[in-house]
């Protein structure tokens, strides 16, 4: 009879794709750190209904970290055509301070008018500091590290202007809805991200543009000679990246009723940086992954939580943050979990001796 080689099974064909799935790996870090804050808070997976609302751990790393996942949103296309956005923390804050300020000094600051005005000046001005950044890098040719490092530390002052160094207390139930409202039970924050994050995937996965980012990311050179314009596309992630942030920064102005022009936002580009990193997104340009990124600021935001769960002192937080962040990227590197499997597989197994043959051993030695 022909023998005929065996063909691999669908479930171990899937089991395959599964296991070079770039999402695998956020995916079972995420779970990972729900699991062990389960082991400390027993009912760490309920969910309550109270008042027509949704409340419980789950909730609020999804209403906490609705934010980062905008910033970071912003931050993997930025990303992606090789380029970096230090400046999303100090738009953060101007935008919380331009829309706190105005609805302030506004003769009815409860009107949904004035909400709505304090939310267009706050993306107004947003989207020209986007251009002016995306213009430095693609059309002065400024280092995008550099040109965006002038915004996050000019930003942080120009917020703390317009604040008058002073934190601005509001008083709006409109605004509010925007951080700290709900809708259909669920938080606005989180139902207003998750629109974000369709719209994004639909634009970049739907249509050219996704494919053009990655093209300018991979190899700048080979894009510019097939005639892909490359400083437009520059300029628009950059504006994307300011948009996103701003909005960020208006549902954390709005979930606290203020605006503080000098902690609003602060350090929050490098989380979003290691959640896009986390992600599956490389830091050297090319193919992006917006669910990996959406992944990472969870895993990001379950840490925060971790850390106040676990009670570690706060002078340590961030060394212990660090230390498990390190781990998260190790696990998840192809590189280091190859190199751990083969050092695994060439250790020689220790030399195994019967009970005859020890007295023999010691003998000789002797």
């Amino acid at each position: 009879m022909n023998s005929q080689p065996a063909r691999a099974t669908p479930v171990g064909g899937l089991g395959k794709r599964l296991a070079r799935h770039r999402l695998l790996w956020p995916s079972l870090i995420l779970l990972a750190l729900l699991l062990g804050n389960l082991a400390f808070t027993h009912d760490f997976f309920s969910v309550r209904v109270r008042n027509g609302h949704l409340y419980g751990s789950l909730i609020d790393i999804m209403q906490f970290g609705a934010p980062l996942i905008l910033v970071a949103l912003g931050m993997t296309l930025v990303i992606a055509t090789r380029g970096i956005d230090l400046s999303v923390g100090s738009t953060v804050a101007i935008a919380g301070a331009l829309a706190c300020q105005h609805i302030a000094s506004s003769s009815s600051p409860g009107s949904v008018g004035t909400m709505l005005t304090a939310v267009a000046i706050a993306l107004c001005v947003a989207l020209v500091l986007g251009l002016a950044n995306g213009l430095l890098v693609s059309r002065v040719g400024v280092q995008p590290i550099v040109a965006t490092l002038i915004l996050m530390v000019a930003g942080r002052g120009v917020a703390q202007l317009i604040t008058d160094g002073q934190i601005i207390t509001v008083t709006s139930a409109p605004y509010k809805m925007v951080g700290g409202g709900y809708w259909l039970m669920f938080p606005f924050a989180v139902i207003l991200a998750a629109v974000v994050v369709a719209l994004t995937s639909l634009v970049t996965r739907r249509s050219a543009l996704g494919m053009l980012i990655e093209a300018v990311g991979g190899n700048p050179t080979a894009s510019r000679l097939v005639g892909i314009r490359a400083a437009g596309l520059l300029t628009l992630v950059y504006v994307f990246s300011a948009v996103c942030a701003a909005v960020a920064g208006l549902m954390i102005s709005s979930n606290v009723s203020s605006a503080d022009g000098n902690n609003a936002g602060l350090w929050i580009e490098l989380d979003a940086i290691l959640a896009v990193v986390i992600g599956g997104t490389a830091l050297t340009g090319g193919r992006f992954s917006l669910g990996g990124t959406v992944l990472g600021a969870l895993i990001i935001q379950t840490l925060s939580t971790t850390v106040y769960t676990l009670g570690v002192p706060p002078e340590t937080t961030l060394v212990f943050k660090a230390v498990v962040v390190i781990v998260v990227c190790l696990v998840q590197s192809p590189v280091f979990r190859a190199k751990a499997l083969k050092r695994r597989r060439t250790t020689p197994p220790r030399p195994t001796t019967t009970a005859g043959e020890a007295p023999l051993k010691q003998e000789a030695r002797a």
